[in-house]
């Protein structure tokens, strides 16, 4: 959810937003709407800030009784569609939490995502009551509608980006694939995608649950051999020899290498933050039929207190004819990101196959 998403809020949406209000509610204070929620801090806030923002604001200036405050939002939903409308479902988790009101909430969530997305707001149920709302996403499971049914796995990831993480199902993921076994097959790669990513967030806590489910789903129906695919893939990075094993990828010991004559050189081998350098490889496979191959490379990055993190970067992942052999080169730029802050000193690069280690070499960093 990138940071400059934010200026979507313009004073123009706000007042477009605000007519369109007034023509089902004519008692909306149009003008103090958008002027509280363009005061104090409002530059300064994040997307997800000014989000809030406009529903606090809502919440003051719509009828006080929520069932009538829902109403006016059922009105103005089929004209308010897309990505700056997440404060829909925003309204309802800020207004909507009270036990009497759980009802007539699941049913808005279920409405608003068809037209936006509630994923982030259904997560506060389920901090609140997982078993009684994931009773609502097993029924969204088998909707028609495939934002509902996207909804019903986005919704419980235990690890959504830019949302709250769910504790108790990084604990135990159970509930959460029942949910996932009526979707492991759908048709709407939308829904397939979030299913995928759903199981990538449940392998970084539970690994051995993920690959069970994986050889439990796998082989029987292309679309969940996507999934599959998509959803293993850290404990595929992580080269999980079971893992490796189920997907088709060549396996390699000390004792049988698949690689022979490995070599990984760095061009220049000194250089300063900022600049690029390039890496070339060369090996021979050890394989006289095809093999299925995930070539990477590995670079132990120096950190601010002098020790390394070893990050990972993929070269390839194919299959390759026996007795190949393999070159190539690849530019690596050591410019400094928002994710990664670059620091001098000697840092070892890795070539890396099927996850095991077969060349390496070293780059001072000035």
């Amino acid at each position: 959810m990138a940071e400059a998403f934010k200026d979507i809020y313009t004073e123009q949406f706000l007042r477009d937003f605000s007519d369109k209000i007034n023509s089902v509610y004519e008692n909306f204070q149009g003008e103090e709407f958008v002027a509280a929620v363009l005061a104090d801090s409002w530059e300064d806030l994040a997307l997800r800030g000014r989000m809030l923002r406009i529903v606090d604001i809502l919440g003051r200036l719509l009828p006080p009784d929520y069932e009538d405050a829902l109403g006016i939002l059922y009105k103005l939903v089929n004209h308010c569609e897309g990505f700056p409308y997440l404060f829909f479902p925003d309204f309802v988790a800020a207004f909507g939490l009270k036990e009497e009101y759980w009802d007539i909430s699941m049913s808005a969530l279920e409405c608003f995502t068809k037209h936006s997305s509630s994923e982030f707001a259904i997560r506060p149920f389920i901090l609140k009551d997982a078993e009684r709302t994931m009773g609502y996403m097993l029924k969204w499971s088998t909707s028609s509608n495939e934002h509902v049914r996207r909804l019903s796995s986005e919704g419980c990831r235990p690890r959504l980006p830019w949302s709250m993480d769910l504790p108790v199902f990084k604990k135990d993921p159970t509930m959460v694939l029942n949910v996932l076994e009526n979707l492991k097959a759908d048709s709407s790669l939308y829904v397939r995608k979030s299913v995928a990513n759903n199981l990538n967030d449940i392998a970084k806590d539970h690994p051995d649950v993920v690959l069970a489910v994986a050889r439990k789903w796998i082989g029987k129906n292309p679309e969940t051999d996507w999934i599959l695919r998509h959803g293993c893939r850290t404990l595929i990075r992580k080269a999980v020899p079971e893992v490796l094993a189920l997907f088709g990828y060549a396996d390699t010991s000390e004792s049988e290498p698949l690689i022979l004559n490995a070599t990984l050189n760095v061009t220049p081998d000194q250089l300063s933050i900022g600049d690029t350098c390039q890496f070339n490889y060369s090996l021979d496979m050890n394989r006289d039929s095809p093999a299925h191959i995930r070539l990477e490379y590995g670079i132990d990055f120096v950190k601010s207190k002098g020790k390394t993190s070893r990050k990972i970067f993929l070269l390839s992942d194919k299959t390759v004819p026996g007795n190949s052999h393999l070159s190539g080169s690849h530019n690596h730029s050591f410019a400094n990101l928002t994710t990664r802050k670059h620091y001098s000193g000697l840092h070892n690069i890795a070539l890396l196959i099927n996850g095991m280690e077969v060349a390496a070499t070293t780059l001072l960093l000035q």
